[in-house]
């Protein structure tokens, strides 16, 4: 199979938007998807983007993504943080989901971070083990803590 890896450009913004949903869909939250197409444009394509995207392309058609953005860690300095890499469910084992990591982890190498991080949710047994596979640390001793904005403004009128 020929696919191109490759920066994500605005017109490719909708097939974008279908990854991240299957995503959801995935993770058993389809509801959680609350951005569109032009909230992705304005945050990833304005003045001052917020992300870089990756996308595997096959045939002209989008088939896989890799959503990353640059954090800072107070023990690391600058670091790469993954937010999502998705692969269409029928294009599952076709080497797009490692081909996108590969383009991940040189672009973390390229951008000079001293760590790339990420989140896999514990039932996600085939992504820990590819990870563990790569190299990567399994972090099994953290949790992650999230406030939405419901729960934000709950807390400042206590």
């Amino acid at each position: 199979m020929e696919y191109i890896i490759r920066k994500a450009e605005k017109q490719d913004l909708p097939q974008v938007l279908e990854l991240i949903q299957e995503l959801a869909e995935f993770e058993k939250e389809p509801e959680a998807v609350i951005i569109d197409v032009s909230h992705l444009e304005e945050a990833g394509f304005g003045p001052n983007p917020l992300f870089t995207c990756f996308v595997a392309e096959v045939n002209g058609r989008i088939e896989g993504m890799a959503l990353v953005y640059f954090r800072f860690s107070t023990w690391k300095g600058r670091t790469l943080h993954l937010e999502d890499l998705v692969v269409r469910q029928k294009m599952r084992g076709t080497g797009l989901g490692s081909a996108l990591y590969k383009k991940v982890v040189d672009f973390a190498i390229s951008q000079g971070v001293k760590r790339a991080e990420w989140v896999v949710l514990d039932w996600n047994k085939p992504a820990i083990d590819f990870y563990k596979r790569s190299g990567a640390k399994v972090l099994t001793d953290w949790h992650i803590v999230q406030m939405d904005e419901k729960a934000m403004n709950a807390y400042l009128k206590i």
